[in-house]
């Protein structure tokens, strides 16, 4: 539950966050900030994500007694690459202090030192997720969004360009890692060097598909936001931006926290019962995931309008919504394959696979960016995403689905967690024309009770079992 806890408070906090900073930015800065973070994911991504996700299936509780040369082979790569990235952040800052803080140079240093923080939490948290330290992992999380929310929007305020609000986001993230550094340390143990370059081995072989097809799916929103910005203006994409921050965050924020939890729930399967049991795990989780992401999707459409008149800055008002409705089907496709579809092949350790569902979706993204733009102007650069997404997802659902190593899914759970959505959703459907204020307040509550009580009459994806059991849990029956 801690896990679940710190990702509500980080998906509120960065929600808030995004807007504020959107408000004191402006839409053209704000397009470059969008820009640049685009970027530090990207740059995030080819260095450290192959490590996190080693972190991931490799670290547990027994590892870190048991097979200290994980950790460090985990440490020792992660400052290597670390210092490296830091080298390179600081050349550039050196070409952006003479220039100035708009300048290219800034901006590119703001980009590096963005990643090495992401880099840097985002290891750590890994870590303290696969020790199932919840508490832990609770308060670095509470501890980076406080850090985070402070520096950064005082930053914005204080000094509103968007490399000095880069720094100041890298600065909260490394130090809440800074700050917790004691409970986060392993017991100390000797270094086996000959252990240190077969982990490392094992890491690549595992990590370097995942990340090459998540530089890939982070590429596609970096190239389409460029393009957007070449044809359009920056204004532009920052519209875009803030439409496809926003709603891929009401469905991956959520699905993360699932994900990190259920996927070292397979993992842990795999170390006690075997193979079989991981992938009957996994098909489990797959269900779950499904069963709590579709509502989101269906409930972000619902309250769409809504949010638009409410809370979005004024200036991004009209192409907000527009541009999220048309992104929201790619991105609901893009977390179904990080949190239903990529653990098949990882705890199968064969990610090739994935890669190659990635280069179809980039490959057809690119062909929506010529072909759409011309007859649709700047809505055409979220139909090529959308498109771009839809058929990576169909890609890998074949490979992980079908043939004879087909993943055997509880299909009865994914129809019924559909046919609810769907009522939901024609319950909803009228409210999204009342006044903004008056539709949020009825379709939260209305829309959460409809989707509760069909998943609890039904049980939907074993969902009211899972509840009722972790009640039993925490109020056992008295001894007769």
């Amino acid at each position: 539950m801690a896990v679940i806890a710190a990702f509500v408070l980080n998906a509120g906090l960065n929600f808030i966050l995004g807007l504020v900073i959107a408000k004191l930015l402006g839409p053209a800065d704000f397009g470059r900030f969008a820009l640049a973070t685009a970027g530090a994911i990207v740059l995030n991504t080819l260095l450290f994500e192959w490590l996190r996700l080693s972190a991931t299936r490799f670290y547990s509780q027994r590892v870190r007694t048991g097979e200290p040369w994980i950790r460090h082979g985990l440490d020792r790569a992660y400052a290597v690459l670390g210092l490296a990235l830091f080298a390179a952040a600081m050349l550039c800052a050196g070409f952006g202090i003479e220039a100035g803080p708009e300048s290219r140079g800034a901006l590119l240093a703001g980009t590096a030192f963005a990643a090495l923080g992401i880099g840097v939490f985002d290891y750590h948290a890994a870590l303290a997720r696969a020790r199932f330290d919840g508490g832990l992992y609770l308060g670095l999380v509470a501890l980076k969004n406080a850090l985070a929310f402070t520096l950064m929007v005082a930053t914005a305020w204080y000094l509103p360009q968007p490399a000095c609000v880069l720094v100041a986001f890298a600065v909260g993230q490394c130090a809440s890692v800074f700050l917790l550094r004691g409970p986060l340390r392993d017991p100390a143990a000797p270094v086996h060097r000959v252990r240190l370059r077969e982990t490392w081995r094992l890491f690549m072989v595992y990590g370097l598909p995942l990340i090459a097809a998540n530089a890939i799916y982070q590429a596609m929103p970096f190239l389409n936001r460029a393009t957007l910005a070449a044809q359009a203006g920056f204004a532009e994409a920052g519209y875009f931006a803030l439409a496809a921050d926003v709603t891929l965050r009401s469905l991956s924020t959520l699905g993360t926290a699932l994900d990190l939890l259920l996927f070292q729930l397979a993992v842990r399967a795999e170390e006690v019962s075997g193979a079989a049991e991981a992938e009957r795990q996994v098909a489990r989780n797959a269900a779950t995931v499904v069963a709590l992401l579709l509502p989101c999707a269906v409930g972000f459409w619902a309250v769409l309008p809504a949010l638009q008149a409410l809370v979005v800055p004024e200036a991004y008002r009209g192409p907000f919504a527009a541009y999220a409705l048309l992104l929201l089907p790619g991105l609901f496709c893009l977390a179904m394959m990080n949190f239903a579809l990529n653990p098949v092949f990882q705890i199968r350790r064969r990610t090739m696979p994935v890669i190659a569902a990635s280069v179809l979706g980039l490959a057809v993204n690119g062909a929506g960016l010529l072909v759409l733009p011309p007859l649709m102007g700047p809505a055409g650069i979220a139909l090529a995403q959308t498109a771009g997404l839809a058929a990576a997802f169909l890609g890998l659902a074949l490979r992980a689905l079908a043939g004879p190593e087909r993943l055997r899914l509880p299909w009865r759970e994914i129809a019924a967690a559909a046919a609810a959505c769907l009522a939901m959703g024609l319950a909803l459907a009228p409210l999204r024309a009342l006044p903004p204020a008056t539709a949020l307040a009825l379709c939260v509550p209305l829309g959460a009770a409809i989707y509760g009580a069909l998943v609890w009459i039904f049980d939907i994806a074993g969902l009211r079992g899972a509840v009722e059991e972790r009640f039993r849990g925490r109020h056992p029956a008295p001894a007769e």
